[in-house]
């Protein structure tokens, strides 16, 4: 196209092939429509084409998963870009029951990506019903009777660890108070077994932890953990399904609440996918992508309260069976015990 004496190349971006389109020449300025479904290749090829003083790119796009390379390596903390988000309530074209039929075409994770504009992945989520507003709550101080853990551990891939408190008489009765997410990709340093045991006694320290599930697969992990003192280890159940169903069912009926300040586990929650290569197959099979703190959190309410009942249990008989099948007193000793103690033995 020629637009006022300027040259306009008009490029499809169906794959990544089409970056070879654009290698080569220097641009003005490029627009982009949708940008979150054109290759990142093609894409981090036009901002180096993009190079003469003043050059501006300037996209369009819905938002996808949070963990998109768009969001991911443009959209936060990025300093050479700017960004505005709009809502269907910003559109004044459309009116007022327009609008409000739009918005009862969706609910869950759908209605918080087209109607809200949040980025959160949508299709074949498994946590499809996940709502901020419903499932998490501000860190309000609540006094747990008892905290447990779950634990993914991992050396490439990232280590997760979850605090879940319990207080049978505040609502909820189950809540996630804390995270620890340490990336060794991201931070370019892998962490040995010794110092992820003293990050989980840090984690945990004051904090009256009555049992933490670890990956049944980490064993020099759960070793060093021994030999570091921790108290109350127990390999956790990994029956994948079950227990999604599981911690499905205690965020719908609101026995679980989520802190806001879980950042990265409330980022799996609206990411968590199907495979869709073993659904085809009639296999439910999550993809093992952004799964971490999901998998500790799974880890430690299933393996903690899950009984023989197919519904969650109450409070009290959670308790109940937890202390009868584990043998534990309503008082307990420290979860680790202080290497400095002169009763200390490894």
């Amino acid at each position: 196209m020629n637009i006022w004496g300027k040259t306009i190349h008009v490029v499809g971006a169906d794959d990544e092939r089409a970056e070879t389109k654009i290698r080569g020449p220097t641009f003005m300025g490029a627009y982009v429509d949708e940008a979150t479904i054109i290759p990142e290749t093609v894409f981090k090829m036009l901002v180096s084409r993009c190079a003469m003083g003043g050059a501006k790119i300037f996209a369009t796009t819905n938002p996808d998963s949070p963990y998109h390379w768009l969001k991911r390596d443009y959209l936060t903390d990025n300093p050479d870009v700017k960004s505005w988000q709009f809502t269907l309530d910003d559109n004044p074209e459309l009116k007022q029951e327009e609008k409000e039929y739009l918005k009862r075409q969706y609910r869950g994770l759908w209605y918080q990506r087209f109607i809200e504009g949040k980025w959160v992945q949508a299709e074949g989520a498994i946590y499809d019903f996940f709502d901020q507003e419903y499932n998490c709550i501000m860190d309000v101080g609540k006094l747990a009777n008892y905290y447990f853990m779950g634990v993914d551990y991992g050396t490439t891939n990232p280590c997760a660890m979850v605090l879940i408190g319990y207080n049978p008489v505040n609502s909820p009765h189950f809540w996630v108070e804390d995270e620890y997410y340490y990336d060794s990709k991201l931070k370019q340093r892998q962490k040995t077994d010794s110092e992820y045991a003293q990050d989980l006694i840090k984690f945990a320290y004051g904090r009256n932890v009555r049992a933490i599930y670890v990956d049944p697969s980490a064993a020099s992990f759960k070793a060093e953990l021994m030999k570091s003192g921790v108290q109350n280890l127990f390999d956790a159940r990994n029956e994948v399904i079950d227990g999604i169903r599981f911690v499905s069912d205690l965020l719908n009926n609101g026995t679980l609440k989520v802190y806001k300040k879980c950042a990265h586990l409330i980022n799996e929650f609206t990411s968590y996918v199907w495979d869709k290569n073993s659904a085809k197959t009639g296999v439910d099979k999550p993809l093992k992508e952004n799964d971490h703190a999901l998998d500790a959190l799974r880890y430690a309410l299933y393996t903690h309260l899950a009984g023989k009942s197919p519904n969650p249990l109450s409070p009290q008989e959670i308790d109940k069976l937890y202390n009868e099948s584990r043998g534990i007193q309503p008082e307990l000793p420290p979860f680790f015990q202080d290497p400095r103690d002169p009763r200390y033995r490894f």
